[in-house]
């Protein structure tokens, strides 16, 4: 009786083990596998919808580092960009690779495109989504003129960044190859050929979907892998600051062009109208912020040279007769300068939208400038003792090469090139002024006259 007993109890004692065993492993498996139920998730949302450029990557730096002190569970970067600089690209990839918290790229909305710079950004992220009707590619390199890259440069640039895009493609599983052709042959991809071959994870219509595809998927922390349900998710939008959207602005092509055409405007002003200071303090601070903005994004020489020279033009119209053949050059070098101006990093030339009003615009003011100061200098002086020259003057007295002479109610010290018999009353024309001296001759017929 006892022995059976015995073996009860231990079977019992052993069954019990095995259920509380059970219960544990269960509920471990539900911490590691959904620790966000019951809590929020924290996104902080930041925009990158321009060229890559210094101001994006303080941006991308600065976002990083507020959800870091914040505490948030991820970055969420909705990107659109044509690309930008190799060197501010590098930077980005850096600080993504490096990031203290989860970085999703999205690129959004429908119309968006990750290109060029853009690629390496979309491989560097952990979690890549693009909306439907967004594409990614385009990633060769190009020279500063828009150009290509030629020779033993384009071999060691190609293959540079060939080694970073394989090394990011093959860390997240994706299709490295593909990374690869978008550097060689510049290969394009819609949403839907990029998440069927591999180069982005998943298609999200919007921040929702994109959530929900990211919680039932889980982000990797380092508490863990994160799952969580879309309602759990609570957005913050991230705002970069005054300095930011200033540096944006001033790194925006279209703005950066402007500022050199309205510099070489104001400085045009100021030279052929001195004295005037303003137009000159405006020119020389707008010239010097779009030489800095210049100096960043990809600007081609030659079409800086052009409008550089466009202005030497309109310059020496104004003392060079030529019959307005300097101002049409001037237009000229204007309108080809600015169709050159931007080329390659991503940058295509300016619209003509922007170029024609705009070129218009500044020859009719250079050229309106140069009319009347031309028609100053042509002009009689109206004020001053200039404007005595041509008048007439009435002799008070005089003894051979100088005397006195009355005009407009003062009296002056008058002098002739030759001795002259002039009686008082008599009147003489004004030809000349030396500093308080007149000079003088006699009107025609009138006694006193040279013979």
């Amino acid at each position: 009786m006892c022995l059976p007993r015995l073996a009860m109890l231990r079977f019992r004692a052993d069954l019990t083990a095995v259920a509380v065993g059970i219960a544990l492993l269960l509920v471990g498996v539900g911490a590691v596998a959904a620790p966000a139920a019951g809590r929020q998730v924290r996104v902080l949302e930041a925009s990158l919808a321009s060229a890559i450029s210094p101001a994006q990557a303080d941006m991308l730096e600065a976002a990083l580092n507020r959800a870091r002190d914040s505490g948030a569970d991820m970055l969420l970067v909705r990107l659109d960009t044509p690309g930008g600089s190799i060197e501010v690209m590098r930077r980005m990839v850096m600080t993504i690779l490096n990031a203290p918290v989860p970085v999703v790229i999205w690129v959004a909305p429908s119309g968006a495109r990750a290109a060029s710079a853009g690629v390496f950004l979309a491989a560097a992220a952990p979690y890549l989504a693009m909306a439907p009707q967004t594409t990614i590619g385009s990633a060769s390199p190009v020279g500063l003129g828009g150009g290509d890259v030629k020779g033993t440069l384009k071999t060691k640039i190609k293959n540079d960044l060939l080694s970073l895009l394989r090394g990011m493609a093959e860390r997240y599983g994706r299709n490295a190859d593909w990374y690869a052709r978008a550097v060689t042959v510049a290969a394009n991809l819609d949403a839907m050929e990029a998440v069927r071959l591999r180069v982005a994870d998943m298609i999200a219509v919007d921040k929702s979907d994109l959530m929900d595809q990211l919680g039932r998927r889980g982000v990797a922390t380092d508490r863990g892998l994160l799952h969580f349900a879309a309602g759990d998710v609570r957005f913050e939008p991230f705002e970069p600051g005054l300095r930011h959207d200033l540096l944006s602005w001033l790194l925006d092509p279209s703005v950066a062009y402007i500022l050199l055409l309205a510099g070489l405007a104001g400085l045009y002003f100021e030279i052929t109208t001195p004295g005037v200071i303003l137009p000159g303090v405006f020119g020389s601070l707008c010239l010097l912020l779009s030489l800095y903005a210049m100096s960043v994004l990809p600007t081609n020489a030659a079409g800086l040279l052009l409008l550089l020279l466009g202005g030497v033009f309109f310059g020496l119209e104004v003392h060079i007769t030529s019959y307005g053949l300097l101002g049409l050059a001037g237009v000229a070098s204007f309108f080809l300068g600015s169709l050159l101006l931007f080329r390659g990093s991503g940058l295509g030339a300016l619209p003509l939208t922007l170029i024609l009003p705009t070129v218009a615009g500044l020859s009719l003011f250079l050229g309106l400038i140069g009319w009347l100061v031309t028609r100053a200098q042509l002009q009689r002086p109206k004020s001053g003792v200039e404007a005595l020259v041509g008048q007439k003057a009435v002799v008070r007295s005089w003894s051979g090469r100088s005397g006195k002479v009355f005009v407009r109610g003062e009296i002056w010290q008058a002098e002739s090139w030759d001795p002259l018999g002039l009686q008082p009353g008599q009147s003489v024309h004004i030809q000349s002024v030396s500093g308080l001296v007149l000079g003088v001759e006699p009107e025609s017929g009138q006694p006193g006259e040279t013979p």
